[in-house]
C-alpha cells in the first residue's frame, strides 16, 4: 500500500484536479508528439474496429441495439445503421476490441483507446459544431486518464480480479465525451461521479474465454454517453469518484495506488505517449512469447519437424492470463481461448512464421499441424522474471528442444511498444489486413482518405465527418 486516507485528504480530489486540466485542453498549447500519439490511436482504433466488424457476437449485438430503436444520434461503424449515442458507442467500442488486436500501454497493461476513441466520436454526433480540434483534445483527455490511472495502480488484475481497460475506461470515455461536449470542469465531475455508479470489468471473462469480454470496453463507452447527457442536465455524481472514502481506489483497488504516479506533471507530462500498438490480433500477454519463437525461428539449425517440446517462462499475471488451465490453452476451441493461449500463438509463429487474423478463425482454430505443436508447449512462471516484472507486460524465456538441438530466446519488450515501435507502413498495412478481414467492399479511396483525414484532424470543421467513412463508405459484399 502506498497511500493512506490521511495522506489521500490532504490533496485535492483527483477527479476535480483532472476536470479542470480536461475541460480547458486546447490542442495549440500541446506538444506536437501529444498531438502525433493522439492522431496514432485514433488511426489503429479504427482500423481494429474495421477487423471486427464481423467478430463473433458483434452482429448479434448490433442487431440486438437495431431492434431497440431510438434517436438517430450516431453511426454504427462498417453500416450505415444510425443509434442513440450511448448504443452506437457501446457496439463500436466492441467491434474495435474483438479481434484483441488494439492499443496496450504495457506498463499499465490496460488497453486505452478501445473506450475512448468510439465515446469520443458518439460525443461528436450530439454536438454537430464540435471541430476536429475539440475531438483530438477529448481524445487526448481521455487516453491521458486511463493511462495515468493505469500506471498508478500497483495491484496487478489477477490480485483485483478487475481488467483495467474497461474499469478505468469508464472515467477515460467519460472525460473524452465531456471534452467534446464542451461540459465545463463542474459538470465533467459530476459525469466522472456517475459513471463511477456503472463502473466494472471483470478478470473472470477471460478465465471463461467469454464473448462479453470484448463487449466490457463498450458498456465503459456506453456509460460514458450516458454519463455526460446526464451531467449536461445538471444531475449530480458522487463528487469524490477516487480518493474519497468510498472511493475507485479503495473499494476497487484497495489502495493499492501511487497519488504521485497519478498527478506528477499532469498537464507537462503525458501517458498517453507511452502507447504501444500490437502487431499481432491477440492478448499482449501473449506477445513476447510470439517474438521470442519467431526468433528462435529464424536461428540457423532450427528444424520445425523435429520439435520435442517447448518451454515457456512468464511472469504470474501472464501465467494466469493466457497459460491455465493448460489443456484448453494447448486446444482452444473459440477464437477468445485461441487470443488468450501463449501455446497456440507459439505455436502459430513457429509454424507459420507469423500470426494473423486468419489464425483465430474457425479454419485456423482446427489446423492440425498447429494445434499438435501447441501441445508440445509447457507454460510455467519464471522467479526471475516475477522479481523484476510483476506488474509489466510479461518477457517471455522460450526454450524449444529439437533433436538433439536446444534453441534459447528471450523477449523483453514486445515488438510494437515505445522501444519498438511501429512505422507509418506498418500501421498502412495493419489497416489492410483489418479491412480485408471484414469481408466487406471499401472504396479504394478508404485508407488514403482516412490518413489524410486524422492527419489533418486538428483542422477538420466538422469532428463527425470521420465517422463518414467507416459508416457510409462500405457496402457489403456480394
Amino acid at each position: 500500500m502506498l497511500t493512506s486516507s490521511h495522506e489521500t485528504r490532504q490533496q485535492t480530489e483527483f477527479a476535480h484536479t483532472f476536470a479542470e486540466f480536461s475541460a480547458s485542453l486546447r490542442c495549440n498549447d500541446l506538444p506536437p508528439g501529444v498531438i502525433q500519439a493522439a492522431k496514432a490511436n485514433l488511426f489503429d482504433t479504427l482500423a481494429c474496429a474495421i477487423a471486427g466488424s464481423n467478430a463473433p457476437g458483434v452482429a448479434e449485438v448490433r442487431d440486438l441495439a437495431i431492434s431497440w430503436g431510438g434517436a438517430p444520434q450516431a453511426p454504427v461503424w462498417c453500416s450505415q445503421s444510425r443509434l442513440p449515442a450511448h448504443h452506437a458507442a457501446w457496439v463500436n467500442a466492441m467491434m474495435a476490441h474483438a479481434r484483441d488486436f488494439d492499443d496496450t500501454h504495457d506498463a499499465a497493461v490496460l488497453h486505452a483507446g478501445v473506450s475512448v476513441v468510439p465515446a469520443a466520436l458518439a460525443a461528436a454526433a450530439l454536438r454537430p459544431e464540435a471541430t476536429g480540434d475539440d475531438l483530438l483534445a477529448g481524445i487526448i483527455a481521455g487516453l491521458e486518464l486511463v493511462c495515468r490511472l493505469g500506471i498508478a495502480t500497483t495491484i496487478g488484475i489477477i490480485e483485483s480480479g478487475f481488467i483495467y481497460t474497461s474499469l478505468f475506461g469508464y472515467f477515460g470515455a467519460t472525460a473524452a465525451a465531456a471534452r467534446v461536449l464542451g461540459l465545463d470542469a463542474r459538470q465533467t465531475v459530476n459525469a466522472i461521479g456517475i459513471a463511477y455508479s456503472q463502473a466494472a470489468g471483470t478478470h473472470q471473462v477471460t478465465r471463461d474465454a467469454a464473448l462479453t469480454k470484448r463487449m466490457q470496453p463498450g458498456f465503459a463507452a456506453k456509460a460514458a454517453l450516458m454519463s455526460v447527457q446526464l451531467a449536461q442536465r445538471e444531475i449530480r455524481g458522487a463528487q469524490n469518484t477516487f480518493d474519497g472514502a468510498d472511493g475507485l481506489f479503495r473499494t476497487y483497488l484497495r489502495d493499492g495506488y501511487d497519488p504521485h504516479v497519478l498527478r506528477d506533471g499532469l498537464g507537462s507530462r503525458f501517458e498517453l505517449v507511452e502507447l504501444s500498438y500490437k502487431p499481432y490480433p491477440c492478448c499482449r500477454f501473449d506477445h513476447t512469447a510470439i517474438d521470442a519463437a519467431l526468433a528462435v525461428r529464424r536461428q540457423p539449425g532450427f528444424d520445425l519437424s523435429r520439435i520435442e517440446r517447448i518451454k515457456v517462462g512468464v511472469n504470474y499475471q501472464a501465467y494466469q492470463a493466457v497459460c491455465t488451465p493448460p489443456d484448453m490453452r494447448r486446444h482452444p476451441k473459440t477464437g477468445v481461448q485461441a487470443q488468450f493461449s501463449i501455446p497456440f500463438t507459439v505455436a502459430c509463429a513457429l509454424v507459420d512464421g507469423r500470426v494473423s487474423l486468419n489464425h483465430f478463425s474457425d479454419e485456423g482454430l482446427r489446423r492440425p499441424d498447429i494445434l499438435a505443436l501447441a501441445a508440445k508447449v509447457e507454460c510455467a512462471v519464471d522467479e526471475d522474471i516475477e522479481k523484476h516484472w510483476s506488474r509489466n507486460i510479461s518477457p517471455a524465456e522460450l526454450v524449444v528442444e529439437a533433436g538433439n538441438a536446444v534453441f534459447r530466446q528471450r523477449a523483453d519488450y514486445p515488438r510494437g511498444h515505445v522501444r519498438f515501435p511501429m512505422t507509418t507502413a506498418d500501421f498502412d498495412s495493419k489497416l489492410d489486413d483489418c479491412m480485408a478481414c471484414s469481408a466487406l467492399n471499401w472504396p479504394p479511396e478508404t485508407a488514403p482518405n482516412l490518413r489524410a483525414m486524422i492527419g489533418g484532424l486538428e483542422h477538420l470543421p466538422r469532428a463527425e465527418a470521420i465517422d463518414s467513412i467507416l459508416a457510409f463508405g462500405v457496402m457489403p459484399a456480394r
